[in-house]
């Protein structure tokens, strides 16, 4: 394997040789578990959520003293230390005193109802009760333990826990996430925090029930679980918790409409949530607008469906178990129904809806033949042609037609003199030519010889790696999801409106893992420069976690995001090629 320089000496956070970062500085570390998640500055503060409930507030300690070392859901300080548990939602912080803790007013931003806290104490033990949950902060010694539940019961079993057995959850923890023990630090690392992604992203109802893969650490008001997040997040999950994979499945199966609709996300609220969300969702404008439907989150989404499907697939590929092919197959069969209502000029390929943005690129208004979705269509029918044979033979035939008349079509729509797939757009009107990454898709699900695979990637390689751009103008600082800028600034809005920021040019990790693995199944060189360019910038910018997406004008997004797995995910589906090596 061609080696990676570590990261340099002047990032703000090392990677050492077990994996774990070092700095000198207080960085901020994000956790999440089964239940509980948020931030924790060694300055000494916590600012605490729970997934299915919202917000809780923020705790505020004595500080921590450097130097520090992070691991997954863990910072430690000499004898300080910060741990979460992993069976319980409680948080463990030695050798340190609670200071003070302010509740939040509202679950969300978007919550109309809020309401105020009680507060009990009885010795050094202090409840909080909120409409919403109860937070208990017991210093016991010199230790504090922060739990928190959706009601007393709940948040009374993490304080169960004794102040030793959450160290040791917390440890095993990050023995799990430690995929690649051998590998040099950047490497380790890269993959210890990219796998803790994608296992923190499982969350449980207050129960110990699945509830979702989250999307990320900004996601607990409401829960909902994507289709296409979830996708890319449980490509490291089918190796590590298949039974997870399946239960997000059935999961995800309750949004589909019968006409084969799907939402952008389910929404999966626990009891103290429910009740606010709906409120909001009737009688604020600013939600009404995108939620039609109680468990909708952003309604009618493009790609949902197609997710679908293609989840199902990677999870009969990785388990052989056919069954939920047959439970499901009246939502299969819908979704390509809908899908082929989208076709023209029967040529096989659906086209977006005008002035629509519902993808994942949903600040921008994408029209038209769309390389991101077509690959995703040419996926899921190549899957259900094979599922139907047995099935529903006439469903069989359609789907291979289907298949075979996009392909044969897709270069008419898209393909460019350069040799690399348009963005989207219609050969008679507008297309918005710029190469990006997530239009390997189109190489993903196999709708492109191998020779015209190799020809896109070349391109890629030297347009959207920035270390190969010098028409950008920040050096050599990740991969771009898109290059050049789009045309058209009525195509975007809001974030991606910017040059270099969101949909317009930013790195997104779990982009660069699909591009890695890309260059993998085609058998090309140079895949450690998407898994770890991303990271090494997060090191060198003090971000302690996989974040979603960053530029260098703009800064990052969430701090630690589940499909930003992806990366870790491509390692272990090709552990051979990454073993270092014994001389």
């Amino acid at each position: 394997m061609t080696s990676v320089n570590p990261c340099p000496s002047e990032c703000a956070l090392i990677p050492q040789n077990d994996g774990q970062l070092a700095g000198q500085s207080a960085m901020l570390l994000p956790f999440m578990a089964h239940r509980l998640q948020g931030t924790f500055s060694p300055q000494g503060v916590v600012q605490l959520a729970l997934w299915g409930s919202g917000s809780f507030g923020s705790i505020y300690l004595s500080a921590f003293d450097g130097p520090y070392l992070l691991a997954p859901n863990r910072l430690t300080a000499g004898r300080q230390g910060f741990y979460v548990a992993q069976s319980q939602p409680v948080i463990l912080l030695s050798n340190t005193r609670f200071q003070r803790f302010y509740p939040a007013r509202k679950r969300a931003w978007w919550d109309q109802l809020g309401g105020k806290s009680n507060k009990a104490q009885s010795g050094s033990l202090r409840r909080w009760t909120l409409p919403w949950g109860v937070v208990i902060i017991e210093q016991r010694g010199a230790d504090v333990l922060i739990a928190a539940g959706q009601d007393n019961v709940e948040a009374e079993r993490g304080l169960a826990l004794s102040a030793e057995q959450i160290r040791q959850e917390a440890q095993r923890y990050i023995t799990y996430c430690d995929r690649l023990p051998l590998a040099q630090p950047l490497m380790r690392s890269m993959v210890l925090q990219s796998t803790h992604a994608a296992l923190s992203s499982i969350r449980h109802d207050h129960n110990g029930r699945f509830a979702g893969l989250a999307a990320g650490l900004d996601y607990s008001a409401p829960a909902r679980t994507y289709y296409r997040d979830g996708y890319w997040t449980l490509q490291a999950l089918l190796m590590l918790e298949p039974h997870v994979v399946l239960e997000q499945i059935h999961l995800l199966a309750t949004g589909i409409q019968p006409n084969g609709e799907a939402p952008s996300g389910v929404i999966h609220n626990g009891p103290g949530l429910s009740e606010a969300w709906e409120a909001a969702r009737l009688n604020n404008p600013a939600v009404t607008e995108n939620h039609s439907r109680a468990q909708d989150w952003w309604s009618d989404h493009f790609d949902s469906p197609l997710f679908f499907i293609l989840t199902i697939a990677d999870y009969v590929r990785a388990t052989g178990d056919r069954s939920l092919c047959r439970q499901y197959w009246p939502q299969i069969s819908a979704i390509i129904s809908r899908y082929e209502r989208f076709i023209q000029h029967d040529n096989g390929l659906p086209r977006k809806p005008v002035n629509n943005d519902r993808d994942w690129a949903d600040n921008v208004y994408r029209s038209g033949y769309v390389a991101y979705d077509l690959g995703l269509w040419i996926g899921a029918v190549d899957a259900v042609a094979d599922w139907a044979q047995g099935q529903d033979p006439t469903l069989a035939v359609r789907c291979e037609k289907l298949g075979a008349d996009a392909r044969r079509h897709l270069d008419d729509a898209l393909l460019q003199p350069a040799g690399h797939y348009a963005d989207y757009g219609d050969p008679s009107d507008f297309v918005e030519d710029h190469l990006t990454l997530d239009s390997l898709t189109l190489l993903r699900y196999g709708a492109v010889s191998a020779e015209r695979a190799r020809q896109v990637l070349r391109q890629v390689q030297t347009r959207l790696e920035t270390r190969y751009n010098p028409q950008q103008k920040y050096g050599d600082w990740g991969v771009m999801c898109a290059w050049p800028p789009f045309k058209r600034r009525c195509d975007t809005r809001a974030k991606s409106a910017f040059v270099m920021r969101y949909h317009n040019g930013a790195d997104w990790p779990y982009l660069d893992g699909l591009y890695a693995d890309t260059l993998l199944r085609f058998d090309l060189p140079g895949c450690e420069y998407p898994l770890t360019r991303w990271w090494q910038t997060c090191l060198e910018q003090g971000w302690a976690g996989a974040v979603e997406y960053f530029s260098p004008p703009f800064g990052r997004g969430s701090l630690l995001q589940g499909w930003s797995g992806m990366p870790a995910a491509v390692v272990m589906k090709y552990p051979h090629h990454f073993q270092p090596d014994p001389s």
